[in-house]
C-alpha cells in the first residue's frame, strides 16, 4: 500500500499506528497515513468505518489507545489551534443568537479585530445566498443554511489547514456546488485540506490523495490515480438507451443504471474493440469515455452494492 511518493514531503498531519477501541468494540485498528502540505485530502468510508473518531483523537477530543496522532509535527493543544479551521459534523453554533453577530464573535475569537470580522461575515453572507438573514436568529434558520454559517466561521480567518466533516452534507446539486467552489478557493490560496465526504464526484474533482478506510483500517491509500489503479486500471464511462449493456469479452460491468454505465476492461482490451462491439450488438451510445475507474464503483467493490448506493446518495 503506498505510503507516498516523496517521504521527503512534509507531512502537516501523521497518523501512525492509531488503535482505538470503544466498549471492547475495536472501532480503529493499526491506521497509518499522512496529508502533506498544500493536499487536499479525502478521508473516506462508510458510515462507521472510524473517520470521525480519528479525528477527534487528533484534535484531542478523544485520548488514543495506542499510536500516535499530530499537527505540523507534534500532539495538537485545542488552544493553539489558531492556524486551523474545523468543521465537525455535529454543528456547534449559538442557535439563539444572530447570524452576523455570531460570526463576529467567531471571528474575534480567531484573532481578527470586529470591524474585519464583521466585514469579512457580511461578504460571505452575499456571496452564499443569505444576507438577508444576517440578523435572523441561528435556530430560525434552515439546517442548509446554518450550514452555511458554520463554513463560513471555519474559513473566515484564511486558516493553513482545514478539516471538514461531510461539509455539504444534505445540500442540493447547487448549493453543493457553491460550497465546494468555496473549498476549491481555500485550495487556491495555499490551505491544506483534509476532507470527510461521501461524495465520490467531489473527491475525483478535489483531491489529489485519499484514504479508504473498512472497519478501521486503510484498504486504499495514496494519490487518487494510484488507488484507481490498485482497484483495476482502465474503465469506460458511457451513457447509452436501452436495457442492460450486453456481456463482451474482455469486459466487466461494474455499474448500469438509468443509462449511465462504468464497464472494466481486462488487460489487452481495446476501448474502441469495446464501442465496435456495444454498436455490434444495436447499443445505441450516446457518450463513451475512457479513463480510469470511479472511485464510487471502488466503493462499492469495497462495501457491496447496498453501502454504495448509501455512498452515491451522500448519506
Amino acid at each position: 500500500m503506498d505510503r507516498g511518493s516523496d517521504v521527503n514531503q512534509q507531512a502537516v498531519i501523521h497518523i501512525g499506528h492509531f488503535v482505538m477501541s470503544f466498549g471492547g468494540r475495536r472501532v480503529v485498528d493499526d491506521l497509518s497515513f499522512d496529508v502533506f502540505a498544500g493536499d487536499t485530502f479525502g478521508f473516506l468510508g462508510s458510515n462507521g468505518a472510524g473517520k470521525t473518531t480519528t479525528i477527534r483523537a487528533l484534535l484531542g477530543i478523544y485520548t488514543p489507545e495506542s499510536g500516535v496522532l499530530q499537527v505540523n509535527g507534534r500532539a495538537f493543544v485545542p488552544g493553539q489551534g489558531a492556524g486551523l479551521g474545523y468543521l465537525p459534523e455535529e454543528r456547534g453554533l449559538y442557535k439563539k443568537e444572530p447570524v452576523l453577530d455570531t460570526m463576529t464573535y467567531f471571528g474575534r475569537l480567531k484573532g481578527m479585530s470586529a470591524r474585519d470580522a464583521q466585514a469579512w461575515a457580511s461578504q460571505y453572507l452575499e456571496r452564499v445566498g443569505i444576507a438577508a438573514l444576517a440578523h435572523n436568529r441561528l435556530d430560525k434558520l434552515s439546517g442548509g443554511e446554518q450550514q452555511k454559517v458554520q463554513l463560513g466561521v471555519t474559513i473566515m480567518n484564511h486558516p493553513s489547514l482545514l478539516i471538514l466533516d461531510e461539509p455539504t452534507k444534505g445540500f442540493d446539486p447547487v448549493n453543493r456546488r457553491l460550497l465546494m467552489d468555496i473549498i476549491e478557493e481555500q485550495k487556491a490560496q495555499g490551505a491544506t485540506i483534509m476532507m470527510v465526504t461521501h461524495q465520490m464526484d467531489d473527491v475525483e474533482r478535489i483531491c489529489n490523495r485519499i484514504v479508504l478506510l473498512k472497519d478501521g483500517t486503510a484498504c486504499a491509500y495514496g494519490s487518487v490515480e494510484q488507488v484507481q489503479e490498485q482497484f483495476g486500471g482502465t474503465t469506460v464511462r458511457l451513457r447509452h438507451t436501452g436495457a442492460a449493456l450486453p456481456q463482451l469479452p474482455g469486459c466487466r460491468t461494474l455499474s448500469d443504471a438509468e443509462g449511465s454505465a462504468e464497464v472494466a476492461l481486462a488487460p489487452g482490451t481495446e476501448p474502441a474493440d469495446v464501442l465496435a462491439g456495444l454498436m455490434a450488438q444495436g447499443v445505441r451510445v450516446s457518450s463513451f469515455t475512457p479513463g480510469r475507474r470511479s472511485l464510487e464503483s471502488i466503493f462499492i467493490e469495497v462495501y457491496g452494492d447496498e453501502n454504495g448506493a448509501e455512498m452515491s446518495r451522500g448519506a
